[in-house]
């Protein structure tokens, strides 16, 4: 297995960035990505129920699952480590058809989030469990953009420059938790 090192993206991610990435290349991302948990994915699902407008653009964004722990002085945000992605997966096949081009978290997805991410064109990150004061350093601005009776889980517009991240689940449908294990056993 070739894996390709090193890769810069901005964000939100073109269709092409997004189709040229293969599981396991280490990604750095710049640009603006959006922060929601599993009581914004909630509420983001409730709003489509009722036909109304979301409070972020999805097209070719990535929401990085996070809530951050409060921030220290003199800087935008504190601890901002991944959460479990398994948690949002009842509600990503829905956002990735309306246009969500990358998912950042942690741990394994469910059948059906593999089928839309490879519909998609998509792609899923995993970000390093247990590094949120590191990554938080990659982290430029912060900012609360809906939801903010949600506290750590309101979804927050961040700014980052080379966040990175390592493609688990390519826009083929390759997964790294597969590749990986089998890689292993030889």
């Amino acid at each position: 297995m070739i894996i390709n090192m090193d890769k810069y993206i901005k964000a939100p991610i073109s269709d092409q960035d997004a189709k040229e990435l293969r599981a396991g290349d280490y990604v750095y991302i710049s640009g603006i990505l959006y922060t929601a948990r599993d009581a914004a994915h909630k509420r983001i699902y409730e709003t489509l129920q009722k036909e109304q407008e979301l409070p972020i653009e999805l097209k070719n964004n990535i929401i990085y699952y996070m809530g951050p722990s409060p921030a220290r002085e003199g800087r935008p945000i504190g601890s901002a480590g991944p959460t479990t992605a398994s948690r949002m997966d009842k509600y990503a096949p829905r956002l990735l058809d309306l246009g969500l081009k990358g998912m950042i978290g942690k741990g394994k997805r469910s059948e059906e989030v593999q089928k839309a991410i490879i519909r998609n064109g998509a792609v899923y990150f995993a970000a390093v469990g247990g590094a949120g004061a590191l990554l938080s350093k990659s982290i430029v601005e912060s900012e609360v953009v809906a939801y903010d009776d949600l506290g750590t889980e309101a979804i927050r517009k961040l700014t980052v420059k080379d966040f990175p991240v390592i493609v688990v689940i390519d826009s083929e449908g390759n997964n790294l938790y597969e590749t990986a294990i089998k890689e292993y056993q030889k």
